[in-house]
C-alpha cells in the first residue's frame, strides 16, 4: 500500500497546525461560526444533531493494521469507543469535542492518515473495488490510478471551490464492485478492442440524492497516460458551467442531464484539445513509483484447494455457512479474500467497536500481510488470507462478535446514521435496519432467500444508496411522523439501475412486514437459483407492487368488518 513521502508528511502536518490555530480562534471567539464553517468542513468536521462529527479519509478503502489500531485509540480517547464505516469507504466518529480535533488530526498524521477533502465542494475521497489486486476477474489493480487521482486532486487550486462536491470511483474488474456508474466520474479499466492497449472507459454524471441518475459514457477509451489531462478538462467544464445559484441542481449530473451527454462530451473534448497534456499528465516515472507501492505481497506457492479447509468445512456446519457467505475467490491458488460482516443482528450497520478494531487489526497483521480494506457496503475485508487459516480466523471473529454469516444476504443492510445522528436526516435509518435484520435473522431462511441488497437512507441525500438497493428504503417526515418510501429493482453493479417506487410511504412499524411481502413474492416467482434482482427484472415490478399495496386493502377490509 502507498506510504507517505516527505512532501505528503509535510503537507499533512502543516494542515494539522493550520487547523489547530483555526480551532483556537473559534474557541476564543475570534472566528464566528459562519467564518469557521468552511474551515472545519475542509478538515472533515461536521456539526451533527448532538455533537461534531469527524470524517476520516480511507483512500480507496485500504488500511494497515497500525492505522486501524490508531483509530481504535482515538475511539477510546476522544469518542465513545466505536467508529462508523461509511458508503464512501471512510471512517466517522460521531462524538468528538471540537477542542480535541487538532489532537485527533495529529494522531492520524502519525499513521499517515488525515481528514482533508472529506467534506466541502471539492474532489472527495477516491474510492475503488475493495477486492482490488486480488479479484480473479480483474484486468488491472485500480488502486494506483486512485492514488494518482488523490495526489492530483489534493488542494488542487482550480478545483477546491467547485459548484458542489465531486466523487470519483475506479474499478479494474469485469464486475463492478465500486458503483462507478453512480459517481460524478466513474473510471473502468479496460482493453482497447483492437489494439489491446490498457486504458479507461470514462463515465460522467452519475449520482443519487434528490435526482438519481446513472452516469453516461463520455469516452469509450482513454489511454492511461492521458488520464489527468482528460480529468482536468472534464472538471474545467463542470467548474465553469455547473450551477452555483441552486445547490440542489449544482452536481455535474444535472449539467450532463440539462445539456445532454453529446454536448457535454463535445465541450470536454474541446477543452481537452486546448490543454498542454504533457504538463498535466503524470510523469511515467512517477506512475511507476506509485504502482510499486501496490505490488502483490510475497504469496506462498500453495495447492489450489486446502485439504484442511475442506475438512473443517465438512465437519463444522456453522463454519461452512460462514465461509459460504464470507469467502471470495482469490486470483492466487490456495488464498481467499475474506469479508468480515459489520452487520451483526441488532447492531447499527457499519459500526465497529474499538475492541473489534484491534481484533481485526491483529488478524490482518497475522494472516493478511498487514492489510485490510473497507467496502462501500460498510464491511471490512482481509484481502490475502490462506484458505488453511480461515478456520482460525473464524474462531477469532466469533470471540470478537464479528462472525455473522450474512455477507450479501438480506440482513447485510446498508444504512446511513439517519436521524439518530445526522442534522440533515428526516427519519431514522438504524432502527429500521435493526428491525428488518431481526425479522430475517434465521440463518437458514437467509440462505434460502439468497443474495438480496437492502439499502436505507434517512433523507433524500441518499447516503445509504437506497436508489440502487435491490430493495431501497427512504425515510422522510410526513406531518411530523416518520414515513418510509420503498423502491424496488435498484442495482449498483455494472447493470446499474435506479429502483422504482412501489407506492405511498408507510409507517416505521410497517416496514418489516412490507419487506417480508416482497420477499414472499420473490420466493413464489423465482426460477431455480435465480437471484432476487434477476426475478424482479424478469417478472417486472407489478406483482411486487400488488403485494406491497395489499396492506392498504387489508386495512380497508378490517375497517369494513369493524363497522359491520
Amino acid at each position: 500500500m502507498y506510504r507517505y513521502d516527505e512532501f505528503d508528511e509535510r503537507f499533512v502536518r502543516e494542515r494539522v497546525a493550520q487547523f489547530r490555530d483555526q480551532v483556537a480562534r473559534r474557541l476564543d471567539g475570534s472566528l464566528s461560526d459562519d467564518e469557521f464553517k468552511p474551515l472545519r468542513l475542509k478538515n472533515g468536521v461536521y456539526l451533527q444533531l448532538h455533537a461534531y462529527m469527524l470524517r476520516i479519509a480511507v483512500p480507496y478503502g485500504t488500511l494497515a493494521s497500525r492505522q486501524l489500531r490508531q483509530l481504535a485509540l482515538i475511539a477510546d480517547r476522544y469518542d465513545r469507543g466505536y467508529g462508523h464505516f461509511t458508503t464512501r469507504q471512510n471512517m466517522q466518529f460521531n462524538w468528538p469535542k471540537l477542542r480535541d480535533v487538532p489532537d485527533i488530526l495529529g494522531l492520524l498524521a502519525d499513521v499517515e492518515m488525515h481528514c482533508i477533502q472529506t467534506s466541502g465542494n471539492c474532489i472527495r475521497n477516491v474510492t475503488a473495488d475493495h477486492f482490488a489486486g486480488v479479484a480473479a476477474d480483474e484486468l488491472e489493480d485500480p488502486r494506483p490510478t486512485a492514488e494518482l487521482i488523490r495526489q492530483w486532486s489534493s488542494l488542487h487550486p482550480e478545483f477546491s471551490y467547485l459548484p458542489r462536491k465531486f466523487k470519483i470511483a475506479v474499478t479494474g474488474a469485469e464486475h463492478d464492485r465500486a458503483a462507478v456508474k453512480v459517481h460524478d466520474i466513474g473510471l473502468r479499466i479496460l482493453k482497447h478492442p483492437q489494439t489491446g492497449e490498457i486504458g479507461y472507459e470514462v463515465i460522467v454524471g452519475g449520482g443519487l440524492g434528490r435526482t438519481p441518475l446513472i452516469g453516461k459514457v463520455v469516452r469509450d477509451f482513454l489511454p492511461k497516460d492521458e488520464l489527468l489531462a482528460y480529468l482536468e478538462a472534464a472538471m474545467r467544464v463542470y467548474n465553469l458551467e455547473g450551477r452555483r445559484d441552486n445547490k440542489y441542481k449544482a452536481r455535474v449530473k444535472i449539467l450532463v442531464h440539462e445539456i445532454g451527454v453529446e454536448e457535454f462530451r463535445k465541450r470536454v473534448e474541446e477543452e481537452y484539445a486546448k490543454l498542454n497534456g504533457p504538463s498535466i499528465n503524470a510523469d511515467p516515472a512517477e506512475v511507476e513509483r506509485i504502482a510499486a507501492y501496490f505490488a502483490p505481497p510475497t504469496y506462498e506457492k500453495l495447492p489450489g484447494d486446502s485439504k484442511a479447509y475442506a475438512a473443517q468445512r465438512a465437519t463444522n456446519a456453522a463454519f461452512a455457512q460462514w465461509a459460504d457467505a464470507s469467502v471470495f475467490k482469490h486470483r492466487i491458488p490456495g488464498y481467499a479474500a475474506l469479508t468480515i460482516s459489520l452487520k451483526t443482528i441488532g447492531e447499527a450497520p457499519g459500526d465497529i467497536t474499538s475492541a473489534q478494531m484491534r481484533a481485526v487489526a491483529d488478524l490482518a497483521e497475522k494472516y493478511s500481510f498487514d492489510e485490510l480494506r473497507v467496502t462501500h457496503m460498510q464491511n471490512v475485508v482481509l484481502p490475502h488470507v490462506k484458505q488453511s487459516d480461515l478456520f482460525a480466523i473464524w474462531n477469532a471473529l466469533r470471540e470478537a462478535g464479528l462472525a455473522e454469516a450474512n455477507v450479501g444476504l438480506v440482513t447485510d443492510i446498508i444504512a446511513c446514521p439517519g436521524l439518530d445522528y445526522c442534522a440533515l436526516a428526516t427519519a431514522r435509518s438504524i432502527p429500521i435496519a435493526q428491525a428488518i435484520a431481526k425479522r430475517f435473522q434465521d440463518q437458514q431462511r437467509q440462505r434460502d432467500i439468497g443474495p438480496l441488497g437492502i439499502k436505507i437512507s434517512g433523507c433524500i441525500n441518499a447516503c445509504g444508496h437506497h436508489h440502487v438497493g435491490n430493495i431501497g428504503i427512504l425515510g422522510l417526515e410526513k406531518n411530523g411522523v416518520e414515513n418510509y418510501q420503498i423502491t424496488l429493482g435498484g442495482d449498483a453493479t455494472e447493470n446499474a439501475a435506479i429502483g422504482d417506487r412501489l407506492g405511498p410511504g408507510i409507517d416505521a412499524d410497517e416496514v418489516p412486514d412490507a419487506i417480508e411481502r416482497l420477499v414472499d413474492v420473490y420466493l413464489n416467482q423465482r426460477l431455480k437459483d435465480e437471484p432476487f434482482i434477476d426475478t424482479v427484472r424478469r417478472v417486472g415490478v407489478a406483482p411486487f407492487k400488488d403485494a406491497f399495496l395489499a396492506k392498504d386493502s387489508s386495512k380497508t377490509e378490517e375497517a369494513e368488518h369493524a363497522v359491520a
